[in-house]
């Protein structure tokens, strides 16, 4: 069990809601000494209490359980600041506009990080009229291909899922894109700027 399932957090989280122990506690159908334990570390929540715990504390239980105090400090949601993610195991792409906890599979979901474009995944930009055509020359076979691309602009993202044996091609509407992205499935996440 994480430290922050018990500890610090659950108190923090407690007085702030200005809950008392007691009050938690009665919330939980538990003792005003289990919850004690709990914070002072002297012993953890019981598994079927968790999904209870996150609804008193206003929190889902991804995040009792992931060790993170998930703040959104991305007040203005610029889509600038766009983050990534995909699960190894079921190859779902998920963006998020500001700092999120996301979870799929059972797996919690770190942000990608964009690499600077290298020779295997360079990603040609042409301009069309109103559109951008975007390529990538890379293999798209089955166990080796580029999942999606992506335009991101200050007001939009566009994305575009892609498949194995097809083209790792599309257009997007110019639309004051700054970044464009391609996500390999085994090298990950590049970016270039427009």
């Amino acid at each position: 069990m994480d430290k922050y399932v018990t500890g610090a957090v659950i108190k923090k989280l407690r007085e702030n809601k200005k809950m008392t122990q007691e009050e938690l506690a009665d919330r939980l159908f538990v003792s005003s000494k289990a919850v004690s334990k709990w914070e002072t570390g002297q012993g953890f929540p019981d598994i079927s209490l968790l999904e209870s715990l996150a609804k008193a504390l206003d929190i889902s239980v991804i995040e009792l359980l992931s060790g993170e105090d998930i703040q959104n400090r991305n007040q203005s949601s610029n889509m600038l600041k766009s983050r990534f993610y995909v699960c190894p195991v079921c190859g779902n792409a998920v963006r998020s506009t500001g700092e999120a906890l996301i979870s799929c599979c059972g797996i919690t979901l770190p942000p990608l990080e964009p690499e600077v474009c290298d020779a295997e995944h360079e990603i040609s930009i042409e301009r069309i009229e109103d559109e951008y055509f975007v390529s990538v020359s890379h293999a798209m076979e089955k166990d080796h291909y580029i999942s999606f691309l992506a335009a991101v602009s200050d007001s939009r993202v566009q994305f575009v899922k892609l498949y194995p044996e097809g083209n790792a091609e599309t257009r997007f509407k110019i639309d004051r894109v700054k970044y464009v992205y391609a996500y390999c499935n085994r090298h990950g996440l590049y970016r270039v700027m427009v």
